[in-house]
């Protein structure tokens, strides 16, 4: 059975997207346009951390990249943590293994979602923690 959540209602949240590849950047834009939340981007660990802190209550929710320049993915999560415990954390990444697994679990992520991500998935996972009354804050 396919639900249609096409019909996801973002407007008033902000999404960070961190990732290195630009396709995948604008793969995540595209989709997140669907639902009208606003998408601030960042090719690597270093500006996104920079953005957490000139404004530290920016981002409903953060999709993160495992490998990325300067900063990488897990520490990125390490840091943002510092300031946001509740924000939902989405690692998505190509690279997979039982410690990174682990390791992004233990900086502190929500999801942990192998590439290529299909859009319903991405939607789900909005809907799970940008809508659902569980994770609202």
């Amino acid at each position: 059975m396919h639900s249609d959540q096409h019909n996801l209602d973002l407007t008033g949240k902000t999404v960070a997207v961190v990732d290195d590849d630009l396709a995948t950047i604008r793969y995540f834009e595209i989709l997140l346009k669907t639902t009208s939340a606003e998408v601030s981007t960042f090719l690597n660990g270093t500006d996104f951390l920079n953005a957490v802190k000139e404004n530290p209550k920016k981002f409903d929710l953060v999709m993160m990249d495992y490998l990325i320049p300067y900063v990488n993915g897990i520490e990125c999560v390490k840091s943002f943590r510092k300031y946001n415990s509740h924000v939902p954390v989405i690692m998505i990444t190509a690279y997979y293994t039982r410690e990174s697994r682990e390791e992004s679990i233990l900086a502190g992520i929500n999801e942990y979602i192998l590439k290529p991500v299909i859009p319903e998935k991405v939607l789900s996972i909005l809907e799970k923690y940008l809508t659902s009354k569980e994770y609202a804050y």
